[in-house]
């Protein structure tokens, strides 16, 4: 028994951790006490030492000391200001007055909407709440198919998780060591292609089933002309400046993501105090969510740091990375199995679990196959962003389950009576945009330059054929004993020291031998 638990500790620690997460206990206890209870295991079978545990102090300080992490709770304090200022209402009835004479005008609204939210919320809650409070009573009003307008709210929603400033990007550059701007600037180009086929796939159905997306009726569009085009442009420019604010200065390296994050920060204030929304209570809510959001983070970020200190002592990072290494196929076999993997864990896990636990133990793997981590940490985030919109435990389908009519209920302006939605539907609704999702997994793995193409990759100079040219010293002209270099004195003939030391020579030859 003994040998067996000394050759297979790593596996063993791994199906343990699997063992109690399958039991509902909390994530980051469970990392924790995991890590903790094969550690006294280890050193009681004499595999470790208990000098191990003496680095988990340093290590949970340099947690604290992490500069990267400071983005989080900054855009996500962001996030909540401009969510509970207005400025997604603002924008949902002014751009589903734009979409709405085109059929499918108000699911069109909703992509466009989502997409925008994500550039400058990066709070995937925040967006599906919101827009399910606000766009789905028109949707169902004007005739909307019930599938149709979950699944495309709830997708929307999500690409707050891929579109920066995304949380998990964040995160995922921590664990994978690479920079939050190269990993922000990889993950743009797929986060808008997302967005695209998101409007594609509703093109699709009103093409096909043109009565599931009908155009809003000449009565419900009450802005025209240039009150309409007043009307974008009043509700369009400060979030776009926003964006500008945070993502252009990170992407052209005038700040740091931690800096644009505070940058946003201060303008959702100044956008809240613009639109006189903000007083206390709206501070206080929006702090109060962003210390728990920060504080889950955190903790959970402990808790992976107790349980990789242990498995690496185990040997475990060698035995995951031999187990993926060796997979036939090579790179395509690699990712093939990895994103199977991450896909199928995505129906139990949330992307916070899914970053903490498993990055760490694919990243050196991928390294050592020659993947580019920021590629794929790109590709692994539009993966995990599945985890949001798998039934029946996606994140987003339960936000939007608690803002979606329960009950039958009359509608006040066209006094028709409207019927619930049921969750079956917000299932069903959002089955084809996982399906589209998946499909991003693989337009990525097939055209890497999405991601890569937003790369910075250097000057193109080789720096072996660098050379450096010094101009010459003018104290040389003015005084020639410059000119002689320490080595040149001390080997000199003419110099007292090298005639002390021939002297001393000659003293110790004519000395007889002890």
């Amino acid at each position: 028994m003994i040998a067996f638990l000394t050759e297979n500790m790593a596996p063993l620690m791994f199906l343990a951790l699997v063992f109690f997460l399958l039991f509902g206990y909390p994530v980051a206890f469970a990392l924790a006490a995991n890590g903790l209870l094969f550690a006294f295991i280890g050193i009681e079978l004499n595999l470790l030492t208990p000098a191990l545990l003496q680095a988990l102090p340093e290590r949970v300080f340099g947690i604290m000391r992490n500069d990267t992490l400071l983005a989080i709770p900054f855009f996500t304090f962001m996030g909540l200001i401009l969510e509970r200022s207005g400025m997604a209402e603002d924008l949902l009835d002014t751009i589903g007055q734009l979409f709405g004479p085109m059929r499918g005008g108000l699911a069109y609204a909703v992509v466009f909407v989502g997409a925008l939210l994500a550039a400058t919320t990066g709070v995937v809650a925040a967006s599906v709440i919101s827009m399910g409070l606000i766009s789905l009573p028109i949707m169902l009003r004007y005739g909307y198919d019930r599938r149709l307008a979950t699944g495309v709210i709830a997708a929307s929603g999500t690409l707050a998780q891929i579109i920066p400033p995304s949380l998990v990007l964040i995160i995922m550059a921590d664990q994978l060591g690479r920079s939050v701007g190269d990993m922000y600037a990889g993950a743009l180009i797929p986060g808008l292609v997302l967005s695209s086929l998101y409007a594609g796939y509703i093109f699709l159905i009103t093409i096909i089933f043109p009565k599931r997306a009908p155009a809003l009726p000449p009565e419900a569009r009450t802005l025209r002309g240039m009150q309409l085009v007043i009307r974008v442009l009043v509700s369009l420019v400060p979030p776009l400046v926003l964006i500008f604010l945070v993502l252009g200065t990170i992407f052209i390296g005038v700040a740091t993501p931690t800096e644009g994050g505070a940058m946003g920060a201060a303008g959702a204030l100044i956008l809240a105090l613009m639109k006189r929304k903000l007083d206390w209570s709206l501070l206080r809510q929006a702090m109060d969510t962003t210390a728990k959001l920060s504080a889950f983070v955190i903790f959970i970020l402990i808790g992976s740091t107790v349980f990789g200190l242990t498995f690496r002592a185990v040997n475990g990072d060698l035995w995951v990375e031999h187990l993926l290494t060796s997979l036939p196929g090579g790179q395509m076999g690699f990712l093939i199995v990895v994103n199977i993997m991450v896909f199928l864990l995505a129906f139990f896990l949330d992307f916070f679990e899914l970053a903490f636990i498993v990055v760490p133990l694919l990243g050196p793997a991928a390294e050592k196959l020659g993947i580019d981590l920021i590629w794929f940490g790109v590709l692994l985030g539009v993966n995990m962003q599945t985890s949001f919109m798998h039934p029946p435990f996606g994140f987003a389908l339960f936000y939007l389950r608690s803002v979606a009519p329960v009950a039958d209920y009359l509608d006040k302006v066209t006094g028709k009576l409207i019927p619930k939605v049921t969750t079956g539907q917000i299932y069903w609704g959002a089955v084809p945009f996982v399906c589209i999702q998946i499909i991003m997994v693989g337009l990525v793995i097939a055209f890497p330059e999405m991601v890569t193409g937003m790369l910075d990759r250097g000057t193109g100079v080789d720096p072996s054929t660098i050379q450096i040219e010094l101009p010459p010293d003018q104290s040389y002209d003015t005084d020639p004993a410059a000119m002689e270099t320490p080595g040149d004195d001390a080997s000199s003939d003419d110099s007292p020291s090298s005639e002390a030391a021939e002297g001393e020579e000659e003293e110790d030859e004519d000395k007889p031998a002890d």
